[in-house]
């Protein structure tokens, strides 16, 4: 494989200086131990059934000039940047699609992940949250409004600390709502890990890590998105990763369900400031198109004065 010679390339088989520091080299009893101090709280101080405080919430649109429609979410240290671009013709379709299609695209920063270094080709992980992300989309979108045509969605994580997919999701229906894309509700997704007993709500990175890498079998552990459309009540994806028992499966529904009605003002309240602001800039508009409209005239009857003379 050709170099690139205009910048300084490390051995392809560099190995990270992180794999032998102290804290990546903690067994996993230690992870598990530090994941709760004695007051039962989580390293961030929330409890487990606490999600991080809507303060730390932050979207808004419009940040990509060239797309259709953008927006950044930023929850605490996990910031997400997506990008939706105008319908495009599918691209070496034979058969005409009743149903237009969406293509998702998730990539990770190279500096994103605190435990490794993420590759400029897409990996495995970027293909299943794609893959996911697309899921999740799909019964949200009035896909029959543009048959044979496909919507692009491009999702970059600038920063990983936990719940990147659900926030992926969020971010994603912001995006499409700022494009105009015509969608039957708001989406809003949430995410839970398990270990054992607990439930963690809205989990940090090393939560997430801690939850699936369990080498106990005999015990409930993984991660779980869940993503719905609050206002018809209905749950447009379900990703389940780990081994967990029917109770746990439908105790973390409830309460994903619950987180995901909370994120609805969040994200209502940046769409409406979004349309004030485009009703705010049309009338800035009509009001200039009218002022040049009149000075045109002006200046059309100066002329024709002036030809009626001469």
């Amino acid at each position: 494989m050709p170099q690139d010679y205009r910048r300084f390339n490390g051995p392809e088989d560099s190995v990270s200086y992180k794999r032998f520091t102290k804290d990546y080299l903690k067994p996993y009893n230690i992870l598990n131990d530090e994941l709760l101090n004695a007051k039962e709280l989580r390293q961030d101080g929330r409890a487990l059934t606490e999600a991080r405080s809507m303060c730390m919430f932050f979207a808004t649109t419009q940040v990509v000039s060239q797309a259709k429609g953008s927006a950044y979410v930023e929850r605490d240290k996990t910031k997400i940047i997506c990008s939706v671009f105008d319908p495009r013709e599918i691209p070496h379709q034979n058969e005409f699609s009743q149903l237009g299609q969406i293509y998702c695209e998730v990539k990770f920063a190279t500096f994103s992940c605190p435990r490794k270094r993420r590759p400029h080709a897409p990996d495995a992980e970027e293909k299943a949250l794609s893959v996911a992300l697309r899921k999740a989309l799909e019964p949200a979108v009035c896909r029959h409004l543009f048959p044979n045509y496909q919507v692009d969605v491009f999702v970059y994580i600038l920063e990983h600390d936990g719940a990147c997919l659900s926030n992926a999701i969020n971010a994603a229906g912001l995006a499409l709502a700022d494009a105009a894309v015509p969608m039957y509700d708001v989406i809003t997704a949430s995410t839970i890990a398990v270990v054992g007993d607990k439930i963690f709500v809205d989990p940090t990175e090393s939560e997430e890590y801690v939850a699936l890498t369990s080498p106990e079998t005999n015990i409930n552990h993984g991660v779980i998105i869940l993503s719905m459309l609050p206002e018809l009540k209905q749950i447009s994806d379900f990703t389940h990763i780990g081994s967990m028992d029917a109770e746990c499966i439908t105790n973390a529904m409830d309460i994903l369900e619950k987180e995901c009605i909370k994120i609805v003002p969040h994200v209502q309240k940046v769409i409406v400031a979004n349309l004030v602001k485009g009703f705010e800039e049309r009338k800035k508009l009509e009001k200039e198109a009218a002022e040049r409209e009149q000075l045109l005239n002006t200046k059309m009857e100066e002329w024709k004065k002036l030809l009626n003379a001469g």
